[in-house]
C-alpha cells in the first residue's frame, strides 16, 4: 500500500476516534453500548499500529533516498497535545479507560514502530541506570523500576542473551527452556526386560513381572549475578553513548559468569554437579599421548577414533565436537593414516571445521584448570538443558560501594540453571583430556 493511501487510512480511524471520544465525554455513551465500543477502538488501535509501521518503513527509504524528511518534531509536537488533552478529560474509571484507549490511537507516538519503540526504551533504560531520569519518569516510558533495582527490559536481556549464546557454545547448541516454573525430566535408570518362549504359556506359568525405574532431575533455577562496573567519568561525558556503555559491560560481565557455571560449575559453595566438566563421563587414553614427543600425532588420532566409538548409535548420529584452544592448535597440526589434514574445512550451520565427520566448535571455556592440556568433548549437547526464568534479569547501582575509585558498579541478578541429563544407559557426552591418566583406586 502506498503512503497516500495509509495516510488517507489514518485519517479516516483517526475521524472515528475523535467521533468517539466526543461521544463519551459528552455523555452521549450507555453503559450497554460500552463492550461494543471498546471492541471497536481496539480494532482501531491494531489498525493503526500496523499502518504506523508501514509509515515508518516507508519514511525510513524515504530518508535514505533524499533527506529531505522534517515533519517529525510537528507530529510529535501534536501528539504532545493529544496526550495533555487525554489527561485533562480523565473522569470515572471505566469512561477514563475508554478515553485513554482513544487517545493512544489518536496518537502516532502509540504506534511507533517497533525499531523507534526498541530504541526508546533502551534510552529510557541506560538513562534511569546512570541516573539521569527519575523512577517516575522511568515508569512512565514503560521501564519497571522500585526499591533501588530495574528490571532489564526484554529487547535488552535478549540482547544480552544473544550475546551470551555466541560467547557461551553451550547456549548454541544446548536445549533453552524460557519458564517461570521448575523443569523436571525423567532419566532412565532401570530397563524392562523382555522374555521369550518357543512353548504356549499354560494358567500357571504367567509373565514374570519386570520394572522399569526413572530417577527425576529438577532443574530448579538459582540465583546468579556478576557486577559490572562504569567510571564515572564516562557517566558524565554527555557525548558517550551511555547505552552502549552499559549493556556492553552487562553483557560481559554477565556471560563470564554464566558460561564458567555451565562449563566448570567450581565456586566454593555453590557448584553444580550438573556442570559440563562434572557430568561428562570420562573418556581415558588406551595408549598413553605425550604431545611433546614427535610421534604424538597418530597416537592422539587413534584415541579420537575409539572416544568417538564410545558414544552410542542414538546419539552418535547427533554428535558434535567442542575443544579448547589447545586442542584446536594440535588438531591443525595434524594428518591422518594418509596424510590428509584431519581437520576438514566446512562452513556448515556457520561451524568451520569437522572432525572425523562431525562437526566442530572451539571455546577457551571448554579449558578448565589448565589451558595448556587439550580437551575435547564429544557428543549431543542438546542434552545440556538451560532454564531462562522470563522477566528475572535486574540490575541495581552501587554508587557508594565504589566512590573512593571514582566509579559507579551495576549488579546484574538473574535466575537460571544449567545441567547436562541423560541416562546412565545412554550417556550424551564424553570428555577427553590428553595425557590426564585415569585415577587409581584404593
Amino acid at each position: 500500500m502506498n503512503k497516500k493511501l495509509l495516510l488517507s487510512l489514518q485519517a479516516k480511524h483517526n475521524k472515528r476516534l475523535e467521533e468517539l471520544r466526543s461521544k463519551v465525554t459528552g455523555g452521549e455513551l450507555r453503559s450497554e453500548e460500552l463492550a461494543n465500543v471498546e471492541t471497536e477502538i481496539e480494532s482501531i488501535n491494531t489498525e493503526l499500529q500496523e499502518v504506523a509501521n508501514e509509515l515508518a518503513e516507508i519514511d525510513a527509504a524515504e530518508e535514505r533516498a533524499d533527506k529531505t524528511d522534517e515533519t517529525k518534531d510537528e507530529e510529535k509536537e501534536k501528539n504532545d497535545d493529544k496526550e495533555e488533552e487525554k489527561k485533562e478529560e480523565i473522569s470515572e474509571e471505566k469512561r477514563s479507560a475508554v478515553l485513554a484507549a482513544i487517545s493512544s490511537g489518536l496518537s502516532t507516538k502509540g504506534h511507533s514502530s517497533t525499531v523507534k519503540k526498541e530504541v526508546e526504551v533502551r534510552s529510557a533504560f541506560a538513562n534511569y541506570v546512570v541516573g539521569k531520569i527519575t523512577e517516575v519518569e522511568a515508569r512512565s516510558l514503560g521501564i519497571e523500576a522500585g526499591n533501588g533495582s530495574v528490571t532489564v527490559p526484554e529487547v535488552i536481556a535478549s540482547e544480552i542473551i544473544t550475546y551470551a549464546q555466541e560467547e557461551n557454545l553451550l547456549r548454541k547448541y544446548g536445549s533453552v527452556h524460557k519458564t517461570k516454573g521448575d523443569v523436571k525430566y525423567p532419566v532412565l535408570v532401570k530397563k524392562a526386560e523382555a522374555n521369550v518362549r518357543k512353548n504356549e504359556r499354560g494358567k500357571n506359568d504367567e509373565i514374570p513381572e519386570t520394572g522399569i525405574q526413572f530417577d527425576e532431575i529438577l532443574l530448579s533455577p538459582a540465583e546468579f549475578d556478576a557486577l559490572a562496573t562504569v567510571t564515572k567519568k564516562l557517566l558524565k561525558m554527555t557525548g558517550a553513548p551511555i547505552e552502549q556503555i552499559v549493556i556492553e559491560e552487562l553483557k560481559k560481565a554477565y556471560v563470564r559468569k554464566e558460561t564458567d557455571y555451565m562449563f566448570n560449575g567450581d565456586d566454593t559453595g555453590n557448584e553444580n554437579p550438573g556442570s559440563l566438566s562434572k557430568k561428562a563421563v570420562k573418556y581415558y587414553e588406551s595408549e598413553k599421548v605425550d604431545i611433546m614427543k614427535a610421534d604424538f600425532s597418530q597416537k592422539l588420532y587413534q584415541q579420537l577414533v575409539k572416544m568417538k566409538g564410545q558414544v552410542v548409535t542414538e546419539v552418535l548420529k547427533k554428535s558434535m565436537w567442542i575443544v579448547n584452544r589447545a586442542a584446536l592448535t594440535l588438531l591443525e597440526g595434524m594428518t591422518d593414516t594418509t596424510g590428509r589434514p584431519l581437520l576438514h574445512v566446512d562452513a556448515t550451520d556457520g561451524v568451520t571445521y569437522k572432525l572425523l565427520g562431525h562437526k566442530l566448535d572451539f571455546t577457551d571455556a571448554a579449558s578448565g584448570d589448565n589451558p595448556a592440556v587439550p580437551v575435547f568433548y564429544f557428543g549431543d549437547f542438546k542434552a545440556f538443558h538451560i532454564q531462562d526464568v522470563v522477566g528475572a534479569m535486574e540490575i541495581q547501582k552501587l554508587i557508594e560501594k565504589f566512590a573512593s575509585v571514582n566509579m559507579t558498579g551495576f549488579q546484574i541478578y538473574n535466575l537460571l540453571d544449567g545441567q547436562l541429563i541423560y541416562s546412565p544407559f545412554e550417556p550424551a557426552v564424553y570428555k577427553y583430556e590428553v595425557g590426564i591418566a585415569k585415577p587409581t583406586t584404593p
